[in-house]
């Protein structure tokens, strides 16, 4: 399984630098040299990258990849997302800290233990995290907070949500 640790905005320059939209908490890690990447294109078949080097932007990150010297080669990555296998990730090291891919698919439920719906996503925003659940055939987003989600139980295939602490009425 891949988890995704950043997008390909645009090439940067005319070297084969680009600009990528960082989707990971640790990108010094991610994008460190020789750091072994992916890129996955929706129509385009799967390219393997090595970081030839990195460096900050304002909020995004400038990456160089051993296979990308021309502008040409990095405008045929823009938009592609940069994945690493879940099997290089090291563990969490605190257990209040879960990857996304461990999170997707879990099933939510309430505390008297009445399914709600699975993880389909998670959304990444300024103000903090939301799990996005399929409820009935609908998107609901719900604050990953310890108030809200109190229990993740990775290994039963399940998290807990608070009802009287959710944002939406019964779904």
């Amino acid at each position: 399984m891949d988890v995704v640790v950043g997008r390909v905005a645009k090439a940067h320059g005319i070297r084969g630098e680009l600009v990528v939209d960082v989707r990971t908490d640790a990108p010094d890690e991610r994008f460190a040299d020789e750091a072994g990447l992916t890129a996955r294109g929706k129509d385009e078949p799967s390219t393997a990258l090595t970081v030839r080097s990195s460096r900050w932007h304002g909020n995004r990150l400038l990456v160089r990849f051993d296979q990308v010297s021309t502008r040409e080669d990095a405008e045929a990555l823009r938009g592609c997302l940069l994945v690493v296998d879940t099997a290089e990730l090291p563990p969490a090291e605190d257990p209040e800290e879960f990857y996304d891919h461990e999170l997707i698919g879990l099933r939510a439920e309430r505390v008297d233990g009445t399914p709600v719906g699975p993880v389909r996503d998670v959304a990444h925003g300024p103000a903090g995290d939301l799990l996005v659940l399929d409820v009935d055939g609908h998107e609901v987003l719900v604050p990953f907070v310890r108030a809200i989600v109190p229990t993740v139980d990775v290994e039963g295939g399940r998290l807990v949500l608070d009802p009287r602490k959710a944002f939406w009425s019964n779904p």
